[in-house]
């Protein structure tokens, strides 16, 4: 084998170039080799060509129990073992490997030993020993890992009281960042892709989706079979199973959801899914997954939506809001060319798919819904970035958009608004520097069509935009004085830039005029009343709340008087805006509308509702109250749910999910909330992201 040139260190931290005309397992060219710390497995040493699962679903036991196949090709000679990353809750049982025999020659199956070790708190490493026979570079062979998987962070067992018909249970993945490797061995790193294949066994009535390009259903045998045609990595491979029903909704889009739900999501959505669809498709070059499909899935899903390939999951709880669902439908359909398509090779720098992403669904809506829309719901999202740095501070490592994390940390937990916003924010400079919106659109479309089914570091975007660009790399734009790109990928801090929004003055300036007016003393009724909040967007009224809510605390008047202005109002919006006012009311002690927290917290039970709430009212004088809220409600939760709310109430350490926690009784002696503020009842200030 020839020499491999000398590797040189690449912007992005423990990620090696290595200068190559190709690059095996589906990443991007010119860094053939990767570092991931986030994963155990030796992704390096093979090519995973194709993976298949054959899985028998028991609700009864809540477990996956089959099979799995990987086809792989060693990359390099000598290689002694297979690493892929695994999980304590699933349970390997034997495995076993298929070598092709030579021209005449059956094939040859044996029998492989295996350890499992100890990697981090959200994995393992499962180390195969590899026979000699399949030590040959570039010639393919078969492993078939037969296993069981439980209740590991990605798969979520809802009992029928969880759901929103309350029929069936159901079940269904998340795999984002790093937790498929619970639902089956893999190469869990996102520099990793191959296509898919999988079936699945489902007792009668129930219904199997997954993240596939094609799908094909035996009601004989109760199975389902998918597959994936394009590569992806193994976060994103993804299954829900329940008692759903679908209606179609355009050309290549159809609706699931449990059937008493269904009729409402579908008008909720109505044409605009294909609308914008086009307009992305005008924009970035052609939609390649086939289908895009949306499942709504009851309140215990863990967050607002996740991007999973021709089938993207949302939570039902959104559906309340029309301007907050539109928005997370459109970042996800960008995600089908940001993200899904082309890749950030490694999780320290997410920005790549969600920065990327999030600018992208702004040209779709500014395309869609207009100029004033997107930099209305822009100037919204940046408020909430700025509020996040303010409670971080300027010198903040996960502001960074190359996020460093060491060995063990969770990537997960670098998910913020910093990859959203200050990518966005860096991708936008980046279009600046073009002088033409249109100029960078034909540059994002030929970045995808080079990069497409990839995954890559920011060095091969940056790269290829200045190559796109020679003027830009002529002009040194990469080393503006202030704006150097290796200063927007390291800085911390808030964005170097952000772009100009003022072509959404018409509806932003009312929200800060009316802002301005309560931060009066004493506020004027008379001009108060002027503004209708009635008659303004989802968007113009949480940003109005959002910006009351940095105000806190208010002076009790002031609360009064808010309270007597719209609290009735709000009772009839949408639970985006509803939060907002009841953390305004939880963070000011205003006990008069404590009873509107009580109701909120009775009826909505997802993440993103209770949480920021139960967080003020423990961060304030309200704990009692929350303590006597959540024994009233805690059957409704999701186990997960529950675990996390029992940290915040209890102080109860770091919280885990591998087993449901007991419903606890409220004690006779506990105390009644107070019916009046104590004298020192200032809450602590907290940003809170509710939305994806």
């Amino acid at each position: 084998m020839a020499e491999l040139q000398r590797p040189t260190l690449c912007c992005c931290r423990k990620v090696l170039t290595v200068p190559s005309k190709s690059c095996e397992g589906g990443r991007a060219l010119g860094h053939c080799r990767l570092i991931d710390v986030a994963s155990a497995s030796n992704f390096h040493s093979f090519k995973l060509r194709h993976f298949h699962l054959d899985l028998n679903i028991n609700f009864a036991v809540k477990r996956m129990t089959g099979w799995q196949v990987l086809e792989l090709v060693p990359i390099h000679p000598g290689i002694q073992a297979l690493i892929l990353d695994t999980h304590p809750s699933l349970l390997i049982h034997s495995i076993d490997c298929k070598v092709p025999g030579a021209s005449g020659v059956p094939d040859l199956f044996l029998p492989l030993t295996y350890r499992v070790e100890p990697f981090t708190d959200y994995g393992s490493s499962l180390n195969i020993t590899l026979p000699a026979a399949v030590n040959r570079p570039h010639r393919a062979f078969r492993i078939t890992i037969r296993y069981t998987t439980t209740d590991g962070p990605a798969i979520w067992w809802l009992d029928t009281e969880l759901t929103c018909g309350q029929t069936k249970p159901l079940v269904f993945t998340q795999g984002h960042s790093v937790c498929n490797r619970s639902f089956f061995p893999c190469f869990d790193t996102p520099a990793v892709k191959s296509t898919y294949s999988a079936t699945v066994r489902v007792p009668d009535g129930v219904t199997v989706l997954m993240s596939a390009s094609r799908s094909v259903y035996s009601k004989q045998d109760r199975l389902f079979q998918f597959s994936m045609e394009n590569p992806v990595p193994a976060y994103l491979v993804a299954l829900v199973a329940g008692d759903l029903q679908h209606t179609d909704i355009g050309p290549r889009s159809r609706v699931w959801a449990e059937p008493c739900i269904l009729t409402c999501a579908v008008s909720k959505l109505g044409g605009s899914v294909e609308r914008c669809l086009n307009v992305a498709e005008e924009l970035f070059g052609p939609y390649v997954w086939g289908r895009y499909d949306i499942v709504f899935l009851p309140p215990s899903f863990p967050i607002v939506a996740m991007e999973n390939p021709c089938l993207t999951f949302i939570i039902s709880s959104i559906l309340e809001s029309q301007e907050f669902l539109l928005i997370d439908v459109i970042h996800e359909i960008a995600h089908g060319w940001f993200g899904n398509a082309v890749t950030n090779a490694t999780w320290e720098e997410m920005w790549l798919s969600e920065g990327l992403a999030t600018y992208a669904q702004r040209r779709i809506t500014m395309v869609a819904y207009g100029e004033a829309f997107t930099c209305l719901e822009t100037v919204f999202r940046l408020d909430a970035l700025h509020r996040q740095m303010r409670l971080l501070g300027d010198n903040s490592p996960v502001s960074k958009l190359q996020a460093k994390f060491e060995p063990g940390v969770n990537p997960s937990s670098l998910m913020n608004l910093f990859t959203y916003e200050k990518g966005f924010c860096f991708v936008s400079y980046l279009s600046q520097l073009c002088g033409d919106i249109k100029k960078f659109d034909t540059f994002l479309k030929a970045y995808i069509e080079q990069f497409r089914f990839s995954s890559v570091v920011a060095k091969d975007l940056l790269d290829f935009f200045l190559g796109f660009f020679p003027e830009l790399k002529d002009s040194c734009a990469a080393q503006r004085e202030g704006l150097e790109f290796e200063r927007w990928l390291t800085d911390c801090g808030p964005p170097l830039c952000e772009p100009d929004l003022s072509a959404g003055g018409a509806l932003t300036g009312p929200v800060q005029r009316l802002c301005d007016l309560w931060g009066m003393e004493p506020p004027d009724p008379h001009a108060i009343t002027a503004f209708d909040l009635s008659t303004w967007s989802t968007f113009q009224t949480v940003l109005f709340l959002d910006r009351l809510l940095d105000r806190s605390p208010l002076p009790q008047g002031v609360m009064s008087l808010l309270s007597g202005c719209y609290s009735a109002l709000l009772d009839q919006m949408n639970a985006e805006v509803q939060i907002r006012w009841l953390q305004i009311v939880v963070r000011n002690a205003f006990y008069p509308d404590l009873h509107r927290v009580r109701n909120f917290l009775h009826k909505h039970t997802s993440r993103m509702y209770t949480v920021p709430l139960y967080e003020d009212l423990c961060g304030g004088v309200m704990k009692c109250f929350a303590v006597e809220v959540f024994y009233q409600t805690q059957a409704r939760l999701h186990p997960n749910l529950r675990k996390t709310l029992q940290q915040i109430l209890f102080q109860t350490g770091s919280v885990s999910t591998s087993a449901a926690p007991p419903l606890l009784e409220l004690p006779p002696s506990a105390p009644s909330p107070p019916t009046d503020p104590p004298a020192n009842g200032a809450i602590a200030l907290r940003d809170v992201n509710v939305s994806a």
